[in-house]
């Protein structure tokens, strides 16, 4: 197993053991806007296959930790197939994770399985947004 692998697992695995906290209300209409919008832009160029594009909008440690867009996308199409290939993709509350600001989505993959995926971002100095990784877990229970 590559190093890159045991880091993808490590930090999807402590992305589990992470309590959302409440919605962050610290971010202006205009962020919480662009977040989605970096979200939706990676989301899409998954699906052009498009990887020097999805791979821009991963977070400079992201970036760093995978070294090309070839690795970021073999790690991708391996272990995140529901955002790699969403039937659905349903943008949900911003909460904070971390410290971090975190999208949750509500995705349903192409094996027709829900999945809530939570996307943490980090803002670069220039204001743009970037994802920061992506931690898959069970979607929220509707009866809660």
């Amino acid at each position: 197993m590559t190093l890159w692998w045991i880091l993808a697992v490590i930090g999807l695995l402590a992305g589990f053991a992470l309590p959302a906290q409440a919605q962050d209300q610290a971010l202006s209409a205009a962020d919480r806007g662009a977040i989605r919008q970096t979200i939706q832009n990676q989301v899409e160029a998954f699906r052009r296959d498009d990887d020097d594009a999805a791979f821009g909008y991963a977070s400079p440690t992201i970036q760093t930790m995978f070294g090309t867009s070839a690795s970021f996308m073999a790690m991708v199409r391996r272990g995140y197939q529901p955002v790699y290939r969403p039937q659905s993709f349903d943008f949900r509350e911003i909460v904070t994770l971390n410290g971090k600001p975190t999208q949750k989505v509500a995705v349903v993959g192409p094996d027709g399985r829900a999945v809530t995926a939570f996307y943490p971002m980090v803002q670069l100095p220039d204001g743009h947004w970037r994802i920061d990784g992506c931690y898959l877990s069970a979607p929220d229970d509707p009866q809660a």
